[in-house]
């Protein structure tokens, strides 16, 4: 098992790329080609589901069971709920945000006939000088909130004879910027740099032409802001699912904001004992700078993979992310070094072995071999 070199420059310029594509939940076709396209110039074979989500596949030596690494490639959004009789719109969000991080951001408008709009997202109550002190009373919530379009309109007929429609998706300006000492600012950093991370593991992983123990999957899904997530995108034989999604910067949590997080439990409950430390300690074998969280208002792929109804053990990985769902930060080093331990992760040997040795009297059950050392290893 080698640690393998991350192209750090690759990871942010496809990052950047990625940012630069607008894929709220419901929109996702042009990332979804975005990220194909990447897999077969990396040469990774691929699929698509009935959905429209990507099932790739590194090989190993060992085809089943199998392990799989799953981020999403769907962000938050919003959507035209009424049309307001001034001429600008009443919208819902795409995804759970606050209407807090809302106020003031550039959107666009996707209508029919791949129509665009421009247009920004305020309160209603938008200026001091008309509304003086009441402007700072008004509480953030997407009722307060309205679409004003970057178009000749003032009321809802001119609306309609424009073509803007009750249920046309509205995707939020990104407006990255890497600075020259590593901090990455956007939005939807959730989950782009986790994406841009696998794929930067997967592309070190195919130029050393490195020896995988097992067949690992990369999985994207795209409806996991909504709550779908990674619920119809496995295939079968999955045994261990990686989800990578971000780590919460902010008192009480213990992310790491340089380095990779291990999250021991999320609002679903608690990730799988054996899994989790096996990747605590790549960390530690390797140097990775690391540390453990516990989120309590959070989930990721791996719950609704759980939900689905699969049986597999499931671990959580993540970046560090400042301002989650709002004007959310992160730093280069957190992405390689989650990409150096996905690396090192898809090389090590599987929890799950056919070794009748390491099975207890149950046969499924962890037993102590001569030594007295207990094996986490199960039948399959």
């Amino acid at each position: 098992m080698r640690d393998l070199s991350i192209d750090t420059s690759y990871l942010v310029a496809t990052l950047r790329a990625l940012l630069d594509i607008p894929s709220p939940s419901g929109m996702t076709d042009e990332v979804v080609a975005f990220v194909c396209q990447e897999l077969e110039t990396l040469g990774i074979a691929f699929e698509l589901t009935r959905r429209g989500a990507i099932r790739a596949d590194l090989t190993g030596q060992q085809s089943t069971p199998d392990r799989a690494i799953v981020s999403h490639l769907d962000t938050l959004g919003a959507m035209v709920k009424a049309y307001r009789a001034n001429g600008r719109l009443d919208v819902v969000p795409i995804g759970t945000w606050s209407a807090r991080f809302a106020e003031g951001a550039r959107v666009t408008l996707f209508a029919d006939g791949d129509r665009r709009f421009r247009g920004t997202l305020l309160p209603m109550m938008a200026s001091g000088h008309a509304y003086h002190e009441a402007a700072d009373k008004q509480p953030a919530d997407w009722s307060n909130l309205e679409l004003r379009l970057d178009e000749k309109v003032q009321t809802e007929a001119e609306l309609r004879t424009l073509g803007v429609n009750i249920g046309d998706t509205i995707a939020v300006d990104t407006t990255p910027e890497v600075t020259d000492n590593g901090f990455v600012n956007a939005r939807h950093l959730d989950d782009k740099a986790g994406v841009a991370a696998i794929l930067a593991m997967a592309k070190a992983i195919k130029e050393a032409d490195a020896k995988l123990p097992m067949d690992c999957h990369l999985l994207f899904t795209i409806s996991e802001e909504v709550g779908v997530g990674a619920s119809h995108v496995l295939h079968g034989d999955v045994a261990e699912l990686v989800s990578i999604d971000n780590g919460i910067i902010a008192p009480g949590q213990y992310t790491s904001e340089y380095g990779v997080t291990v999250a021991m439990q999320d609002s679903s409950g608690p990730f799988d004992w054996h899994l989790t430390r096996s990747l605590i300690e790549l960390c530690k074998r390797y140097e990775i700078d690391h540390s453990r969280d516990v989120f309590r208002y959070y989930r990721s792929d791996a719950a609704a993979a759980l939900e689905a109804g699969n049986d597999i053990r499931t671990a959580l990985l993540c970046f560090a992310l400042d301002a989650s769902h709002g004007y959310e930060r992160t730093h280069v080093d957190s992405l390689v070094a989650l990409a150096r331990l996905l690396s090192l992760y898809v090389q090590n040997e599987p929890l799950f072995k056919r070794d009748t040795k390491a099975l207890g009297p149950m046969g499924d059950l962890p037993a102590a071999d001569p030594d007295g050392n207990w094996h986490p290893r199960y039948q399959l």
